[in-house]
């Protein structure tokens, strides 16, 4: 599970930013929305997040892949500020990986596309919850400081190690116990994140599972029943027969497998077959796809990251996501989403303070902050207060305030003129 992220000249953010996942546990409401790691680390089940368009959301999305991609030695698009006038971009992550938490961090100089600074250390708490950190690495060619405590042949070869990679990319690994473990550990939790843009969502991994007719299969095909009230049956049908203008056509002219895949979908509605790509609804469709991603996220313990979780979705529906994560069958998946909708703004029923963030824009550079920084001194805002009016008068900022109106009737009189 993912404990904390930090960017800092990435993107829209160009001061420091970090969001964190750790749950407050002064809060006694809503325990089932935290997983418990052990005595000392308790992690949210799910975050939220709010802002105005163009404020850093979808950044804080590309912020993650790039991480994801560092990590897994892919490319990756990662942009500096373009008012901080610095290449060097900064990301940090902290994570439990075998109930243990670390901490990995990187800097990226993006004319030069390297590696300038890496860390990587496991966080360690004592009885009185105090923090310190028992260092595996840290290469940093700023400063020329390297070190590496456990193993000082690694350390004699951090200082001409490549920097167009990270480390776990450039150093023969085999040759070093320590850097086979954090590989593994870096890899695993970068496998563990999936990310997911609902305007530009493939059901291309719907439609694998839903091949194999197994006990997944079932719950995707439940999950996208009771989402769409109508739909009595959901599938892929490998034998379906093509046809145009009422002629069967051998499905090999039909070169593209996506095509073919995508015709082979079958929805069912008062017993009659159709097929989906026809007759399902973008919202359907949409749901198809994410299917797959929610029930392998819990099944297996997954991060699920999606920009505008609630985009073409009915209000209920995305609320029923949310709450398959913050429950307490489930405990180790994770839900970390940008939305619009501010009916899923409820402090009574579905989060916690700190399970609530925002993004937006001032004088100072973007923000992002939760609805936990807030006191009830500032707002009037305590853990049981309906937030959603307070939301649209402001309270929080990260609310648009477009005078459109003044807009419209601008080019109204330009037109009358």
């Amino acid at each position: 599970m993912i404990t904390s992220f930090k960017f800092k000249n990435c993107f829209a953010f160009d001061r420091q930013v970090e969001m964190i996942l750790r749950a407050d546990m002064r809060t006694k409401r809503f325990s089932s929305n935290i997983s418990m790691i052990n005595e000392n680390l308790n992690v949210l089940k799910s975050v939220a997040i709010y802002g105005p368009n163009n404020t850093g959301k979808t950044s804080f999305i590309n912020c993650v892949k790039a991480i994801k991609g560092t990590l897994l030695n892919k490319e990756i698009r990662l942009d500096a500020n373009i008012f901080t006038n610095n290449p060097i971009c900064y990301e940090a992550i902290s994570f439990v990986y075998n109930q243990k938490e670390y901490y990995y961090e990187y800097k990226f100089d993006c004319q030069s596309h390297s590696y300038v600074y890496e860390k990587m250390a496991e966080i360690l708490r004592d009885e009185h919850k105090n923090e310190s950190e028992k260092v595996f690495f840290e290469k940093d060619t700023i400063n020329d400081k390297y070190q590496c405590p456990s193993d000082l042949n690694l350390q004699n070869v951090l200082n001409i190690a490549s920097t167009n990679n990270i480390l776990i990319y450039t150093v023969q690994i085999e040759k070093f116990e320590i850097l086979q473990e954090i590989k593994e550990i870096l890899t695993s939790i970068a496998n563990s994140m999936e990310i997911v843009d609902m305007n530009n969502i493939p059901n291309s991994k719907t439609v694998e599972m839903l091949k194999n007719k197994n006990e997944e299969t079932n719950k995707i095909v439940e999950f996208i029943k009771k989402a769409d009230i109508y739909l009595e049956d959901y599938r892929y049908e490998e034998n379906i027969q093509f046809r145009v203008d009422g002629k069967e056509v051998d499905e090999r002219i039909l070169k593209n497998q996506n095509v073919m895949d995508q015709i082979r979908l079958v929805s069912v509605y008062k017993g009659r077959e159709v097929p989906s790509i026809i007759f399902d609804s973008l919202g359907t469709r949409k749901i198809v796809a994410l299917a797959s991603y929610v029930i392998t996220a819990i099944e297996k313990g997954k991060t699920l990251i999606v920009d505008e979780l609630d985009s073409s979705l009915h209000f209920k529906i995305t609320r029923a996501i949310i709450s398959m994560f913050n429950n307490d069958v489930n405990k180790s998946s994770q839900l970390i989403a940008t939305l619009h909708d501010i009916s899923l703004l409820d402090c009574k029923k579905m989060f916690r303070k700190e399970q609530i963030w925002f993004t937006d824009k001032s004088e100072n550079g973007t923000e992002l902050y939760s609805l936990k920084e807030f006191s009830y001194e500032q707002t009037g805002v305590r853990d049981t207060t309906d937030i959603q009016e307070k939301y649209r008068k402001g309270a929080f900022g990260a609310i648009p305030d477009p005078d459109l109106i003044s807009a419209l009737l601008e080019v109204d009189m330009d037109e009358n003129c």
